[in-house]
């Protein structure tokens, strides 16, 4: 059966379709194609990717391939939306689910329309429901950062150093994983540089290694945080922070939760380190060595600077 149809596809013009394809026929199946595909030519689906494949896999894929349709899609983002899915994480859903369909009609001959999802796209935007992001630009002060390190490295129960943990987030302007995976091979004690491996890259998925100065410009001194970690830990071996992401995330949001302080996340660390930099005076081009923006247009969102310090900028000119 399959054989002959595959011998109407050809003479029809059409591309002819995998043994595996053929046996396709819900969207969980061609998720499956998609993984296996990639996995055969050795590229490695990232976390963010495949974390976003189990879930439309687990909400979407018992969905025979004609039930996938504008409506369907339509309904799929209002769901979205109400488990608190914001305009940006829906868009992302339906992108992925365009590379799905897409992927099975290219290396496939999967007979399938993407229109649906374009259709979809465009009636959840009119709704508000899929666009792009408000930029946050929640600064916290000095005070709030001080009453969450002293209360996390108070906790006697807290058996991560979460504290220093923050104090190296702004320090460095690292990323919360980044932190939780460098290693002590990754330090240069001479030149006190450290070199985070693939590092977060949309064009990059793998390979993307670059070598950070730990600087001493943010209040904490990033050199300092190192040592003291080191004396904490009683060695230099394997991960410099090894410590599980989540659970420093969660131990982030608690801490603020009993402070009452609201609306601050742990990647907003990294926006504070970010933005120190530039008021320590380094230029775009320069705070990019650090903070691994290839983009500079993305790095101006971080420039919230306080508008205090332009008596210090003044004052540092005249003199």
């Amino acid at each position: 059966m399959w054989a002959l149809e595959a011998e109407r596809r050809i003479d029809r013009g059409e591309p002819p379709v995998s043994t595996a394809a053929s046996e396709a026929r819900t969207f969980g199946d061609l998720v499956k194609l998609h993984r296996d595909d990639l996995r055969e030519v050795g590229k490695r689906i990232g976390r963010s990717k495949s974390a976003s494949l189990d879930f439309l896999e687990k909400r979407l894929g018992k969905l025979r391939l004609p039930q996938l349709d504008r409506e369907r899609l339509i309904e799929f983002g209002k769901e979205r939306a109400r488990d608190g899915a914001g305009p940006v994480t829906v868009g992302i859903d339906l992108g992925y689910i365009k590379t799905i369909l897409t992927h099975a009609a290219a290396v496939h001959g999967v007979i399938t329309s993407t229109e649906p999802v374009t259709m979809a796209r465009h009636a959840l935007s009119r709704l508000g429901l899929v666009g792009k992001g408000n930029e946050r630009d929640r600064r916290p002060t000095q005070h709030e950062l001080d009453a969450i390190i002293q209360a996390l490295e108070d906790n006697p129960r807290q058996s991560i150093p979460v504290g220093r943990i923050v104090r190296f987030a702004i320090a460095t302007a690292m990323r919360q994983d980044e932190i939780c995976r460098v290693s002590w091979d990754d330090i240069d004690r001479r030149t006190k540089m450290l070199t985070i491996r693939d590092r977060k890259d949309p064009r990059r998925k793998a390979g993307n290694h670059q070598r950070i100065p730990l600087l001493s410009v943010s209040g904490y001194d990033a050199w300092d945080i190192v040592l003291e970690q080191e004396k904490a830990l009683g060695h230099a071996r394997g991960r410099i922070f090894p410590y599980n992401g989540r659970s420093v995330g969660t131990a982030f949001r608690r801490q603020c939760a009993d402070l009452k302080i609201a609306d601050l996340h742990f990647h907003d660390l990294r926006h504070e380190g970010t933005s120190r930099l530039f008021e320590a005076g380094f230029s775009i081009e320069q705070v990019a060595l650090v903070t691994g923006h290839r983009d500079w247009k993305m790095l101006r969102r971080y420039t919230h600077l306080r508008p205090e310090l332009l008596h210090a900028i003044a004052a540092s000119k005249v003199a």
